[in-house]
C-alpha cells in the first residue's frame, strides 16, 4: 500500500487546465505543456490517495481490468518503469484512455464512497506521457513469427488493439483504412483539443516497426471485395465501427444548413491539422444549434467556438441529470450525473428536456431556426408541454443523436448475422457466422467507449489466436462473457 492515510490527509486534485479564453484560441489539448506536464508535482501524492483495497472495485469497472492499486503504489514509490509495465499490460493505448475516456474506474474507486474518489485517469495519463517523454515505449518485436496472416478493417482503437495484440503473437497483420490516413475516429472524429494527433502518430510509429501494416485510401467492399480478402487471409477482424447516424426526421431536414455531426467534425480536424477541405462546413459568424448533449455534441460545441461562431446552443432531450449520484445507481455502477465536458466550459449553452419539432427556412431554402418543444420524460415517454414551443435561431445545425450500427455493405456482402439491435453477431470467441471472419468494437458491441473499444479489439485478438493455433492462445481476454464488468 502506498500512504496508509494518504486519502485522508490529502484531497483530490486534477490536472489544471488552461484558461477558457486561451483554448477557443487555439487546437492545442487544454492542458499547458500537455496533460502529463500539468500534472507534474501532485501525481505522487494523488497515487498515494489509493487504498490498495482488499476488493479493489476499479479493477471490475474497467472493461480492461486495469491492476490500477498495483501501479499506483508504484508511482507513489517513484517506480515509473514498473508502472507502465503494469499499465501496458492490460492497456495498449493509455495515452488515449487516459485522455478520452470517462473513467468509469473512478465510478467504483472505493474511497468514493465517503470522498472524492482517486485521480484513476490522470494517473494513468501520467504514467504513459512520461515514459514516452523519457523514450521508455519501444516496439516489441515478437520471438518468432507464425506464417499466418489476419486482416484487420478498420482502424480505430478497436482495430488498432487487435492489429497489435496479433503482430505480437507473431502473426502477420494487415491493417486496412478506407480513409487516407490511419486511426479511424481518433483520426478525423476526435477534435485536436482533445486528442493531439502527435500522440496518436508515436503509437503507429511503434506499430509500424513491430512488424504491423497499414493500407489507407482502401475501402475493402469497394477497391477490394471482402471474399477476395477472406482469400488471401487465414482471418479477418472486422473493426469498422457504428457509422451509421441516427437522423431526425421532422419537417425541413433537408434544408442548406442542417449537417450530421460526421459531415462536419472531421472537415474541421482536417483543418485544424493544415489541410483545405472542399466545402467545408463552417460555424464562422453564425448562431449554431447541436441537437445531442453527448460527447460527439460536446465537440461539435467546442469546433463551432473555435471557428467564431456568434452563439452555440446544445440541445438534450432528457431531462438534467442530477449532480449527486441517484439512489437508482448506486456505487459502484457508473453514474448518470451532470458532467462539464472541457469545451462545455469554453462557452455555449445547453438547454435540456428539448425536443426539435422543425427545421424553419428562409425563401433560398437556407435553415434560419429551429422550432422546439419543451418535453416531460416519464416512463419512458416524452409528453410534450403545452405552451413552451419556440423558435431558436439557426443557420447551421449539427446533428450529434449517436449512431445505430455498421454500415450495412460488409453485413450483405458477407451474410452475417446480426443481434437484435443490428450489430454484427458473434459467438464467445468474436467470431461471426463467417467462418474465420472476426468481429470487434462498435460493429459488434454497439456505439459504446474507447475503452471498451480496446477492451474487444484484445479480446478478439485472443479469439483469432486461438482459431489459427487450432484452440490455445496465450493472449489475454479482458472480457469475458460470463463476468461483465460493472460499468454501464
Amino acid at each position: 500500500m502506498a500512504d496508509p492515510r494518504g486519502f485522508m490527509t490529502r484531497p483530490r486534485e486534477s490536472a489544471p487546465p488552461r484558461p477558457p479564453a486561451e483554448r477557443v484560441g487555439d487546437w492545442h489539448e487544454a492542458y499547458p505543456g500537455g496533460l502529463a506536464e500539468s500534472l507534474r508535482g501532485i501525481i505522487g501524492g494523488q497515487a498515494s490517495r489509493c487504498m490498495d483495497c482488499g476488493v479493489p472495485f476499479c479493477h471490475r469497472s474497467c472493461p480492461l481490468g486495469n491492476l490500477i492499486p498495483e501501479w499506483n503504489d508504484l508511482v507513489w514509490r517513484d517506480d515509473w518503469r514498473g508502472a507502465l509495465d503494469l499499465l501496458h499490460a492490460t492497456n495498449n493505448f493509455p495515452e488515449l484512455t487516459g485522455r478520452l475516456c470517462p473513467a468509469p474506474c473512478e465510478a467504483g474507486c472505493v474511497v468514493g464512497l465517503s470522498r472524492d474518489a482517486v485521480t484513476i485517469k490522470n494517473i494513468e495519463v501520467s504514467i504513459v506521457d512520461k515514459a514516452w517523454s523519457d523514450l521508455r515505449v519501444v516496439p516489441e518485436q515478437p520471438g518468432w513469427h507464425s506464417l499466418k496472416t489476419v486482416a484487420v478493417v478498420g482502424s480505430g482503437p478497436a482495430g488498432l488493439a487487435a492489429a497489435q495484440q496479433l503482430t505480437r503473437a507473431g502473426h502477420t497483420v494487415a491493417v486496412y483504412e478506407r480513409a487516407d490516413a490511419i486511426g479511424g475516429l481518433l483520426r478525423y472524429g476526435i477534435p485536436e483539443f482533445k486528442l493531439e494527433k502527435s500522440v496518436l502518430d508515436r503509437r503507429l510509429k511503434q506499430m509500424r516497426l513491430e512488424g504491423t501494416v497499414f493500407l489507407t485510401g482502401v475501402e475493402v467492399g469497394a477497391d477490394i471485395p471482402w471474399e477476395q480478402l477472406r482469400d488471401r487471409y487465414e482471418a479477418v477482424v472486422i473493426a469498422v465501427g457504428a457509422r451509421l447516424s441516427r437522423d431526425l426526421g421532422v419537417p425541413g431536414r433537408s434544408l442548406d444548413g442542417v449537417f450530421q455531426a460526421m459531415d462536419y467534425l472531421p472537415q474541421a480536424n482536417r483543418a485544424a491539422l493544415g489541410a483545405a477541405p472542399p466545402d467545408q462546413i463552417l460555424a464562422t459568424g453564425k448562431d449554431v444549434v447541436v441537437i445531442g448533449g453527448g460527447d460527439t455534441g460536446a465537440d461539435c460545441l467546442g469546433t463551432a467556438l473555435r471557428q467564431g461562431a456568434r452563439s452555440v446552443t446544445q440541445l438534450e432531450i432528457l431531462p438534467q441529470p442530477p449532480k449527486r449520484r441517484p439512489a437508482g445507481q448506486p456505487w459502484p455502477v457508473y453514474p448518470q450525473i451532470y458532467r462539464v465536458a472541457s469545451s462545455q466550459e469554453e462557452g455555449g449553452a445547453r438547454l435540456y428536456g428539448q425536443s426539435t419539432v422543425a427545421f424553419l427556412g428562409d425563401e433560398q431554402g437556407r435553415l434560419r431556426a429551429l422550432q422546439t418543444v419543451e418535453v416531460d420524460f416519464a416512463d419512458g415517454r416524452f409528453t410534450p408541454k403545452p405552451g413552451t414551443e419556440r423558435e431558436l435561431s439557426a443557420q447551421l445545425a449539427l446533428l450529434a443523436l449517436g449512431f445505430t450500427g455498421p454500415e450495412r455493405a460488409v453485413i450483405e456482402a458477407l451474410g452475417l448475422e446480426t443481434d437484435e439491435r443490428g450489430n454484427i453477431a458473434r459467438d464467445d470467441s468474436f467470431q461471426t457466422s463467417c467462418e474465420g471472419v472476426f468481429a470487434c468494437g462498435d460493429a459488434g458491441r454497439g456505439q459504446s467507449l474507447v475503452v471498451w473499444a480496446i477492451a474487444e479489439g484484445r479480446s478478439a485478438a485472443h479469439g483469432v489466436d486461438a482459431y489459427l493455433r487450432n484452440g490455445s492462445s496465450g493472449l489475454p481476454r479482458p472480457i469475458n462473457p460470463w463476468d461483465r464488468p460493472l460499468a454501464l
